[in-house]
């Protein structure tokens, strides 16, 4: 792993072990054509994220954080280089291999829940749309639920809930199909700090009684340190990797931590290196 600042680029080196990583991302890049020409959104992105790690991606915006998750996410092709989810690529020619893709899961922003279903059936449908039976699907919904802590909010509507109990459930409909990769993008940026604070804590919990693998994306410098194993910095348009700072803090993590002089020196490192971009 690589931890190089002052304006370094830097990437991550491929595994050392035998096992295939969850995921690896070889000179990735993302051009969008546009009435003034071409812009280069991302440029010679490399990273092996190994299987269950949290990885949290950060920088300014528009530096192509979210461009590079909806690559990795089977959304958006990249222009250039290969992506593999679990040693598998997943663009093949420009298309999306849809095998590759039943290994993800995706949360936004939004939690996009279907007003008009339950929240059972919610975390249910990706099972539905799958083909798994009716009651299969509802015992695994039901135990999700628990895992994200709606247990006895089942048959309540999305309207019915908080913001935080709704992205609780949109956690739990990634989770349906035991995605080998779960892709995040700044899922709690409009919760209040304490809804957020809870939800950091609540993501940890299930991320580590899972074992998920994650791809993070935030604006929140203490929020991407707390959550992440590793913090990738990219870089102002065209997006590419600054420096990756480890976070090497044991887990389960508690608020306390960001309290200490360990995890406020990554924190200012990152702020001061973020700030010098201007």
């Amino acid at each position: 792993m690589s931890t190089m600042s002052d304006g370094a680029l830097a990437t991550s080196p491929a595994p050392t072990g035998a096992e295939t990583p969850g995921l690896r991302i070889r000179g990735v890049g993302r051009d969008f054509r546009t009435r003034s020409g071409i812009t280069h959104a991302v440029s010679g992105i490399d990273l092996t994220i190994e299987r269950g790690e949290f990885v949290a991606l950060i920088g300014r915006s528009g530096c192509g954080k979210t461009t590079l998750l909806r690559m990795i996410g089977g959304l958006l092709p990249p222009t250039t280089g290969t992506i593999e989810v679990d040693g598998k690529n997943l663009w093949v020619d420009g298309r999306v291999d849809s095998s590759a893709v039943t290994k993800l899961g995706f949360v936004f922003q939004e939690s996009n829940l279907f007003p008009w279903f339950s929240v059972l059936d919610n975390i249910a449908l990706p099972m539905k749309l799958r083909g798994v039976g009716k009651r299969a699907r509802r015992a695994q919904a039901r135990e999700l639920a628990e895992l994200v802590g709606l247990k006895g909010f089942e048959q309540s509507y999305p309207r019915e809930l908080s913001g935080g109990m709704r992205q609780r459930a949109a956690i739990a409909r990634a989770l349906s199909t035991e995605p080998e990769l779960l892709l995040m993008d700044e899922p709690f940026g409009a919760l209040d700090a304490l809804t957020r604070e809870r939800m950091n804590l609540e993501l940890q919990r299930i991320v580590l009684e899972t074992s998920s693998t994650v791809v993070f994306v935030t604006h929140d410098i203490p929020e991407a340190v707390f959550l992440a194993d590793r913090v990738v910095h990219m870089t102002p348009r065209p997006g590419r990797i600054r420096q990756i700072l480890p976070a090497e803090f044991p887990k389960p993590r508690k608020v306390d931590l960001q309290t200490t002089p360990e995890f406020n020196e990554i924190v200012r490192r990152l702020r001061h290196d973020i700030d010098e971009e201007d």
